[in-house]
């Protein structure tokens, strides 16, 4: 060791003198590129040195990256590092699947303009980037960045967001194959309730949900060194947001780079808004496909899409299929159906087998990637081949490629999310879809070879029908939590926040107003301590606001069970070959007062059930394991949010009268400004916006309660409220004064009791009617204060603790 340390030695002072020799700068800036290199002060550090400050090279000897300057690469040397035998990221040795891989990835159309893209890059902050379907774009452009401005050397990472969840977990599996490293350590990814990546993590996939959330936090995004916002054609909130939160960002981080990327593009659009970004289009691998149409419009398209499946099994050359249906319920239906005809087309033919693969996003992550699989053998040595069916959303028009597919099957709807800000209603509503769409749901037949686009819709349809794009999320959606998240980060002037394409101000004032009821944002506008608290959650705000008020009814671990199996997939399952059963099953867990407490009943007893035989509970019970796996995940991390914020986690006990009072109070007060009045005619009036609706057919309640509040608002053929609990007009008026203030309430039957109940309250105490029912509330939360000093005091000082805003 003694030796080896004199040789280094020797060598310095060697170096140093033949630098003496020749010219004294030369070797002041040798020796102290030297002293950089092995981790001393660097040069930018230490202000004496600054007329020396020179980017440093990375000359490691043998290392993959010698000559990188980051920042300043150029394709040939990225490729040169990628065929090299250690990996600059973990410095293992590449395998040889890596290396198998690496010859694919090379014949992706994105690949012949790499040094185009790098160019770009180094001469602009922000570019945009116009890559068909099959161009590679989303795995390999995140790794282009990663060799180009190297953020391991700051302890930096990439960013690269997606619209879904399952894009992102597939895609960062993909990529962290394609750089020959481990899921979860140098590649990762973060989704709401799951983050798989760690300190070594240097390129990320994330929702762009998450990534907006991160900004919280860190305003700056300080620790990435490029970010990159993939699928912008979906025009997700959270994508909308975040390309304004880029552009002011950028103002104050030169140094951050943002690449914005889509398979269809209105180029111009994004070019202009991004101050005249540059653009660089990518051609797609694909092959040519024959679109075919039906003559006439198509009755059932559930049942004509089935139909078509069957009829390109029976009569079409070999290759998988790709139908299009719009939810998880349809689809699994529709998975069950197509098994149930091809099982009895198979016992009357020689036809190859089918595998039938569902694809949503709340599918499990290793079903999700079951859609990867190789299609099934022939059943005989020379019979017919099998072939893949899967049954997606429109998660697979553009956030994922499947290879093999030859055949689509479009129907022509997805679900969509409207909002009504006049009545404050926002649903799911299944739509047609736009003409973009529609070509990107046809270019996912040519992947592998030419391949055909069944379109269960008229020619005439499509062209005269369907609107060219897809509007904007933020033009149709309750912004309430947008709101939130944007006062969050310190933006206050929402009115004048660069949005693309600015929502309408009514939506705005909607969501302001909600804000305001819920106690978030004060009279002013300003963030209010429940605000501030409010937006910790990844969680509507009426789910948050229940959250950080169950504590004051004495319910706090209670109201987390049901945050998060309201967070989830339905739990409940039910065939439609055994509805009569399921029915049953649900039956035993129902409680008299609402679903709310039905879900907490199942909650309690799947919790009680043992480790190794809740999955055969669950199947006996019709419930979904995978959706209570998910809600329980989803409740611990809410847990440790709840501790972080010193909110008390308590339960009233079980044998108290007011067990589960307090939790329906708790219910309200996130909710009171979704409730319902049961009329004298029968039907339900939702309360100010005076909307007639039903209790929803699956509601566990066998009775019309005079009061409900409601979790969704659904809009089919008639108008239900879904998942439903029963209240009291009284706990309106003390909960939610400000809001059922009845001097601005309209007339209805509801006003009308809500007045006899004022009455009948001033008549019995005369004393506190001399009070505001306002006063009356913040005595009682003295009171409490009084029993509980510490959890209490806190309470109290949450609008006037300057900390929290």
């Amino acid at each position: 060791m003694d030796n080896k340390k004199r040789n280094a030695e020797s060598a310095v002072e060697v170096t140093d003198q033949r630098n003496n020799e020749t010219d004294q700068t030369n070797s002041t800036h040798e020796h102290l590129n030297k002293r950089q290199r092995i981790g001393e002060t660097p040069i930018e550090e230490n202000p004496y040195l600054a007329h020396l400050n020179k980017p440093a090279r990375l000359n490691q000897a043998n290392s993959a990256l010698d000559g990188f300057i980051p920042g300043k690469t150029t394709a040939t040397q990225a490729r040169r590092a990628e065929e090299g035998i250690y990996n600059p990221f973990n410095s293992k040795k590449f395998s040889q699947k890596y290396r198998d891989i690496l010859a694919i990835r090379r014949k992706l159309p994105v690949h012949a303009q790499r040094q185009e893209f790098l160019d770009l890059v180094h001469s602009s902050q922000f570019v945009v980037f116009v890559g068909e379907t099959g161009s590679g774009k989303t795995t390999q452009i995140p790794q282009f960045l990663c060799y180009d401005v190297l953020p391991h050397l700051k302890k930096k990472q990439i960013a690269c967001t997606q619209p879904r969840r399952v894009a992102a977990m597939s895609v960062a599996q993909r990529v962290s194959d394609e750089m020959d490293v481990k899921l979860g350590e140098e590649v990762g990814y973060n989704i709401r309730f799951e983050d798989c990546s760690s300190p070594k993590t240097i390129l990320k996939y994330l929702t762009d949900g998450m990534l907006l959330r991160e900004a919280m936090n860190d305003p700056k995004l300080e620790k990435y060194s490029a970010i990159i916002l993939d699928e912008a054609h979906e025009r997700t909130l959270a994508t909308d947001i975040l390309m304004g939160l880029m552009k002011q960002i950028a103002k104050v981080r030169p140094d951050l780079k943002v690449i914005v990327m889509s398979a269809t593009l209105d180029a111009e659009k994004f070019q202009k808004y991004f101050n005249d970004a540059p653009v660089l289009t990518v051609p797609g691998r694909t092959f040519p496909v024959e679109i075919f149409y039906t003559p006439e419009p198509e009755r059932d398209y559930l049942e004509a899409a089935i139909r078509t499946v069957m009829q390109i099994h029976a009569c079409e050359d070999p290759g998988d299929i790709l139908l299009f249906l719009t939810g998880e319920e349809e689809i699994e239906g529709a998975c069950q159906k197509i098994k149930v005809e091809s099982e009895e087309l198979l016992s009357q033919t020689e036809l190859g087998p089918l595998k039938i693969l569902p694809l949503y996003s709340s599918l499990p992550p290793p079903q999700q990637q079951r859609i990867f699989e190789d299609a099934p053998p022939p059943r005989t040595k020379d019979g017919k081949p099998g072939r893949k069916v899967i049954v997606s959303t429109n998660i697979a028009e553009t956030s994922l490629t499947i290879d093999g597919i030859v055949y689509v099957v479009d129907p022509g709807f997805s679900k969509q999310k409207v909002y009504n800000p006049r009545i404050r209603v926002e649903s799911l509503l299944v739509s047609p879809i736009s003409k973009a769409s529609a070509q990107q749901r046809a270019g996912r037949a040519g992947r592998t070879r030419a391949g055909k686009c069944f379109r269960l819709y008229t020619e005439r349809a499509f062209l005269k029908e369907l609107q060219e794009q897809t509007h904007p999320e933020i033009l149709r959606s309750n912004l309430g939590s947008v709101v939130l998240q944007l006062k969050k980060l310190g933006i206050d002037d929402l009115v004048h926040f660069d949005f693309m394409d600015p929502p309408a101000p009514e939506t705005l004032m909607r969501a302001l107003e909600l804000l305001n009821y819920l106690g978030a944002l004060d009279d002013e506008g300003n963030l209010t301590g429940d605000g501030h608290l409010m937006a910790e959650f990844p969680l509507d705000p009426q789910l948050s606001k229940m959250l950080i008020e169950s504590p004051k009814y004495r319910c706090s671990n209670e109201i987390l069970s049901i945050a998060a199996l309201l967070s989830v997939p339905n739990i409940f399952v039910r065939p439609n070959d055994m509805k009569k059963q399921a029915e049953e099953a649900k039956a035993k867990f129902a409680h008299d007062e609402g679903d709310h407490l039905t879900l907490l009943n199942v909650y309690h007893a799947y919790k009680s059930e043992s480790r190794d035989r809740d999955a055969d509970w669950c199947y006996d019970n019709f419930l979904s394991i995978r959706s209570l796996k998910s809600a329980d995940n989803v409740r611990q991390q809410l847990k440790r949010i709840m501790e972080r914020c010193d909110e008390e986690l308590v339960s009233t006990p079980f044998t108290d009268g007011n067990y589960y009072i307090n939790i329906r109070k708790a219910l309200t007060a996130g909710f009171f400004m979704q409730v319902a009045h049961l009329e004298k005619s029968g039907h339900y009036l939702t309360c100010k916006d005076n909307q007639i609706v039903q209790l929803h057919p699956s509601s566990s309640l066998k009775h019309q309660p005079e009061w409900v509040l409601y979790n969704e608002f659904v809009l089919t053929t008639k108008n239900y409220i879904r998942t439903v609990t029963e209240v009291k007009a009284e706990w309106l008026l003390d909960i939610a004064p400000v809001y059922y203030d009845l001097k601005n309430f309209p007339n209805c039957e509801g006003k009308r009791v809500l007045e006899k109940i004022l009455m009948r309250k001033s008549s019995k105490r005369p004393v506190v009617a001399a009070r505001s029912v306002i006063g009356t509330m913040k005595a009682d939360r003295d009171n409490d204060q009084s029993k509980k000093p510490v959890v209490a005091a806190m309470k109290a000082n949450r609008n006037s603790d300057p900390s929290r805003k």
